[in-house]
């Protein structure tokens, strides 16, 4: 019986994605597997008897990746399961930013005891006039799951798209309608663009990407849109284009004590993947990922191991192994088994940065003692048999 520790509220219909063979326990100590949304792992002890991390969502800067990569725990996201909501909200905020919608409802709100409203308004309305996003330029920067939807939708609404993702994907390049022109370089999506909208990972290459020279290049009265991590955005920078004017509006799911104060911008409390739908896609797909992992020792869409899938285990025995990417591992791993009198017949051994995972089907069950042996290789993180 595994056991599963949530550390936020997760979707009903994920946990019942886990079956029989799992249970929900209140101790992080006591769990195989955790599944975590929004809450901060970074100052946790990981418990030795933990194996995955799934995140019910695309970032995990909530977890410390490393850490956990040193210790054999596989740590999970769920890419594309909430693509959908966030493209629709990325599509309102558009919206929002080129017509006063928000304005105008406020002002409808502060003058409801008005009894000549209705005539009221036609005179006010022209306050909160805006423009229409048919024939404008939407820059989309990122084409992946979200990015290449919201781009394909834009060009429904009649708006020419440029992309721009240096590491587009054959599977995102797929997704994408051909009518997307794809540039080959930041600055033209900048210069060219009326909206921009930002859809890359917060890390240390892409983190203040949008600084005061980006902004600079973009046009006179541009929309940027970031539902992707405010960390992306050197908001002190945006902060001083939107009061000079060089920027129309910041639209920005991230409220912080800079984003919340900012002149014309408009602020929503994290909602991109706040919908009954992307919650419970995020949750089956999260708990997808644990069964797969703990049951045959493939994995998909980890951030901080590589994609090993074996598929059903169809042999006596298989061993996950997770261990330094270095020269000679493998060849240490097969003599050792060998040496036991074991027969691989299936491997696969994959590396991600300074960490590789070894999964080995053999022809008959190991021992304890080879178990341990494998363990005190050095380099080897972890060992696992899994039948």
């Amino acid at each position: 019986m595994y056991q599963v520790h949530c550390m936020n509220v997760i979707a009903q219909a994920g946990l019942d994605k886990l079956g029989d063979g799992y249970q929900l326990t209140e101790k992080l100590e006591d769990a195989d597997a955790v599944l975590v949304r929004s809450a901060s792992m970074h100052e946790l002890e990981l418990p030795e008897k933990l194996k995955v991390i799934a995140r019910a969502g695309a970032g995990v800067n909530n977890i410390p990746l490393d850490a956990c990569a040193k210790k054999g725990i596989v740590v999970f996201n769920t890419p594309g399961a909430n693509a959908n909501g966030v493209k629709e909200l990325v599509l309102a905020g558009m919206l929002l930013a080129a017509r006063d919608i928000s304005g105008g409802i406020r002002w409808v709100r502060e003058n409801a005891a008005d009894e000549n409203i209705t005539k009221d308004a036609e005179k006010s309305k022209k306050v909160f006039a805006g423009t229409e996003i048919r024939g404008k330029t939407l820059g989309v920067i990122g084409l992946g799951a979200i990015g290449a939807r919201v781009a394909n939708a834009a060009l429904t609404l009649g708006m020419k798209v440029l992309g721009f993702d240096p590491y587009l994907s054959v599977d995102a390049a797929w997704n994408l309608d051909h009518h997307v022109e794809h540039v080959n370089d930041l600055d033209t999506l900048l210069e060219e663009s009326d909206y921009i909208t930002i859809h890359v990972p917060s890390m240390p290459a892409t983190n203040g990407m949008i600084s005061a020279e980006a902004i600079g290049k973009m046009k006179d009265g541009v929309v940027f849109l970031n539902f992707a991590r405010d960390l992306l955005v050197d908001e002190k920078a945006m902060a001083a284009a939107l009061e000079s004017g060089k920027v129309r509006r910041y639209v920005s799911d991230f409220p912080n004590p800079v984003s919340v104060r900012m002149k014309n911008a408009i602020v929503t409390p994290h909602l991109g993947a706040s919908t009954e739908e992307s919650e419970e896609n995020c949750a089956k797909m999260a708990a997808k990922e644990i069964r797969r992992f703990l049951e045959e020792g493939n994995i998909s869409n980890s951030v901080n191991y590589p994609r090993v899938d074996l598929g059903p285990i169809r042999s006596a025995c298989r061993l996950a192994i997770f261990h330094q990417n270095i020269p000679n591992m493998i060849s240490q791993i097969a003599t050792l088994l060998s040496g036991s009198g074991l027969n691989i017949v299936n491997m696969s051994d994959q590396s991600r940065g300074e960490h590789a995972y070894s999964l080995i089907d053999l022809e008959s069950s190991v021992a304890e003692e080879t178990l341990r042996q494998l363990e005190d290789i050095e380099g080897v993180y972890r060992v696992r048999k899994i039948r």
